[in-house]
């Protein structure tokens, strides 16, 4: 597995990097997409990374981006958040990032486990991406839209109405039936969280990681809630929102922003 070098200039945006670390050349430099207010971080695959960085305990300088500033990720040679700076390395894409992550960081705590444990964790991302994304995506449409900045709304709009073949509003209507599609997804999810604790069995791993994130993207920029408190999803999200210090739980949220 290769990474791209890092080549001309870096764009930071002193002003919506997250409060408290100081940018050094040492640190992993995260770009991740952001809402109108720059707090609320909410793109599934960025929480993938962060949780992936906060599991093997590092920090990242974290860099708000959205999606009219493509030319300030331009050097990572694609057009899409997450990505990852470290010295003179750019990597894109969660599941790369975590693979960076595991190779560059051997010491430190393994988010698979073993190397056959890295298939099923592929298999988990390519489900959570595949399956829980598009479903997930739908119940909160009107709410990403209505929480993005408003230089964003106009690409989002077009974007997601071209992808569905419908407008935002008739992609999202009817939310009780999205709720039951999604839940007839999670079945599997469920049988298997009823078992042990987590996907990746007695602790969290990455598997783990790819499927809270979609939950992270729901829970930061929408009030619905997509699971009953009696579901065991909602227990082992319950529990991952409480992993590393509550990093999760004290998310910004665009519902208290």
């Amino acid at each position: 597995m290769t990474f791209r070098p890092q080549s001309g200039s870096l764009a930071t945006h002193h002003a919506l990097a997250e409060p408290g670390l100081t940018m050094t050349a040492s640190l992993l430099k995260m770009y991740e997409f952001a809402a109108a207010d720059p707090q609320v971080r909410f793109s599934p695959h960025c929480w993938k990374t962060r949780m992936a960085v906060a599991h093997k305990g590092l920090e990242a300088y974290r860099i708000a981006w959205r999606f009219t500033d493509k030319d300030e990720i331009s050097f990572s040679g694609q057009g899409f958040v997450p990505v990852v700076v470290h010295g003179d390395q750019i990597v894109s894409d969660s599941w790369e990032i975590a693979h960076y992550l595991e190779s560059r960081f051997p010491n430190k705590p393994s988010l698979f486990g073993n190397h056959e444990s890295i298939a099923v964790s592929r298999f988990v991302n390519a489900w959570a991406d595949r399956r829980l994304l598009p479903k997930i995506g739908r119940i909160i449409l009107i709410d990403i839209y209505e929480h993005i900045d408003e230089r964003d709304k106009d690409y989002f709009r077009s974007s997601r109405e071209k992808r569905f073949g419908q407008t935002l509003e008739k992609a999202s209507e009817n939310p009780f039936s999205l709720l039951k599609e999604l839940s007839k997804e999670l079945a599997p999810l469920r049988s298997t969280l009823r078992s042990q604790d987590f996907i990746a069995g007695s602790t969290p791993k990455y598997a783990d990681y790819c499927v809270f994130g979609m939950f992270m993207w729901a829970r930061c920029i929408s009030t619905t809630e997509l699971l009953a408190e009696d579901n065991p999803i909602f227990q082992w999200r319950e529990r991952l929102l409480d992993a590393f210090d509550g990093m999760g739980r004290n998310a910004p949220t665009a519902a208290a922003a």
